[in-house]
């Protein structure tokens, strides 16, 4: 009875791995594809901006001095220049005064693109100015023959006329200058008379012209100590001819720088 039981179990067991096997199997099943992306539509763009030149001019300068720059930009729809000059035509130019070397960026936008350039502009220390020319130091001479003007007297007088008068007011200001730069130099006045007369007379007469004018020049605020007299009479006449053009030169009072 048990044999019997233990093989019905057996005959139900290979039933049903049977009928398992047999089972009829499921088809694989392929997932659908992912749906297409739709490319964007294409935006059409303008052309690039293009920078066709930059250029500053001169590209040295000293400071102090200017420079231009000067562009031509094609294809922009805006430009602009840096270190404070900002938006500007598309080509044109523009006087810059740096103070230091100094770079210009240029920017130049386009629908279909940018475009940068740049200058630059180099400053240099202006020199330092010459040293000023020697003062040219004129002599004592040189001083009284260019400032002061003798002073002529009339035949056989010893009085300073009024022409002499007015050319020792000036005289007198250009001696105190010239006594003030030379401050050794002792001025002497000499008086001259014309051929005619004796020599002692003509000596006394030249004497009183020199003191004449020097008294005259002490008025007006020469030193007196700085001046002195000498008469040299007719000895030593400055024209040679005997008539009254060259008499006129000789009757005077001349000065001379005695350092």
């Amino acid at each position: 009875m048990k044999q019997r039981h233990i093989a019905g179990t057996m005959l139900a067991l290979s039933f049903f791995l049977f009928a398992a096997g047999c089972k009829k199997k499921q088809p694989v099943v392929t997932p659908p594809p992912p749906p297409a992306v739709k490319e964007a539509p294409k935006v059409e763009r303008g052309p690039a901006a293009v920078v066709s030149s930059f250029t500053a001019e001169p590209s040295t300068i000293v400071r102090g001095e200017s420079s231009t720059l000067r562009w031509n930009v094609a294809n922009s729809t805006e430009v602009t220049i840096d270190n404070g000059i900002g938006v500007v035509a598309g080509s044109g130019s523009r006087q810059v005064f740096p103070s230091a070397t100094t770079t210009y960026r240029m920017t130049a936008k386009g629908d279909g693109g940018d475009a940068v350039s740049a200058v630059t502009v180099t400053v240099t220390t202006p020199p330092p100015p010459p040293p000023p020319e020697p003062k040219q130091t004129a002599s004592l001479s040189d001083r009284l023959a260019k400032d002061v003007q003798d002073v002529f007297f009339d035949y056989d007088k010893s009085e300073v006329r009024e022409d002499g008068r007015a050319i020792l007011q000036r005289d007198a200001d250009a001696l105190k200058a010239i006594l003030n730069d030379f401050p050794s130099a002792v001025l002497s006045l000499e008086g001259h008379c014309d051929e005619r007369g004796s020599a002692e007379y003509n000596i006394g007469l030249g004497d009183r012209r020199a003191a004449g004018v020097k008294e005259f020049l002490t008025q007006m605020g020469v030193p007196a100590d700085r001046l002195k007299t000498v008469s040299y009479g007719k000895e030593k006449p400055f024209c040679t001819d005997s008539n009254e053009a060259c008499w006129q030169k000789n009757r005077r009072a001349h000065f001379v720088g005695v350092q």
